[in-house]
């Protein structure tokens, strides 16, 4: 049986329609009971969490801002936060500037976040608290947990591509939507790097190691699900992994599993048979 659950939230477990069905929770529930550990891995910041808090009851902890942020679920507040440093953001800006002049910026911290007056706010960033334009040097006056550009006019997958090319020896580049967003975040910080220290802190660690990276659990005992670029580290480095059947093209060549979407439950699909009560 498992001992540690990881799953992606919008798109995998969170419908179209931005819930958490009743049946996933349930499915959740199933997984504590059985005494394994269920992990939210997430590209959301701390401050898109509390609805996803409430909806699980306020238990467990999660990994936010594509592994930079660990975040306790029942107090809603952040434990520990990986940084990109200013002087990181400044060179990474200045350098896809020049080879991208169409993108727009913005900064996420663990309490809040600034964006260019022409970054381009998405519903949950328009209607956040603690958000304001900046210009200049203030963009680049803070650590940030996440550095975001948007380009207004570029598909993500080649966006990403030419961004590695361009700033992927600073930090981690990665993107999680359809449109032209790029997500980074300090270099070497990913959905798996975050995820194998918390299981590290929890003492899940023992046995035959996972994969390459030498992070200690035993392949089965770890299984996770996602369905963006953003999953692919959680979902390469667990021993098995299921893509949603809406899931990026990427992400359905990687996984060993694929399941229903996530309007159609998927994940709870799965969960119910690994851990069947009764």
């Amino acid at each position: 049986m498992p001992r540690l659950i990881a799953t992606d939230l919008d798109g995998t477990i969170v419908r179209s329609d931005g819930t958490v069905s009743a049946r996933t929770v349930e499915a959740l529930g199933r997984v504590e009971r059985a005494g394994a550990t269920v992990v939210m891995v997430t590209g959301r910041p701390p401050r898109w969490m509390h609805e996803i808090a409430e909806a699980v009851g306020h238990r467990g902890v999660a990994i936010c801002a594509n592994g930079a942020v660990r975040y306790d679920l029942h107090t809603e507040a952040v434990l520990k936060a990986r940084l990109i440093e200013p002087d990181v953001i400044a060179k990474v800006v200045e350098r896809l500037r020049a080879t991208e002049p169409e993108l727009r910026f913005a900064v996420e911290y663990p309490d809040g976040f600034v964006f260019e007056a022409r970054y381009n706010l998405g519903r949950w960033d328009a209607d956040a608290i603690g958000g304001r334009p900046v210009e200049g040097e203030e963009l680049i006056a803070r650590p940030g947990t996440k550095l975001l550009a948007f380009h207004p006019d570029s598909e993500p997958d080649g966006l990403a591509r030419r961004a590695q090319r361009s700033v992927g020896d600073l930090v981690t580049v990665t993107h999680s939507s359809g449109r032209g967003l790029l997500e980074m975040s300090a270099y070497g910080v990913t959905k798996a790097t975050a995820l194998a220290e918390l299981a590290d802190d929890l003492g899940l660690h023992s046995g035959e190691v996972v994969a390459s990276d030498d992070l200690g659990l035993h392949s089965g005992e770890v299984v996770a699900f996602g369905d963006m670029p953003n999953d692919l580290p959680m979902l390469t480095w667990a021993g098995r992994s299921f893509g949603v059947a809406n899931a990026h093209p990427d992400v359905l060549a990687a996984v060993t599993d694929t399941t229903g979407s996530n309007d159609e439950d998927g994940v709870a699909r799965v969960l119910e048979r690994l851990f069947p009560e009764g």
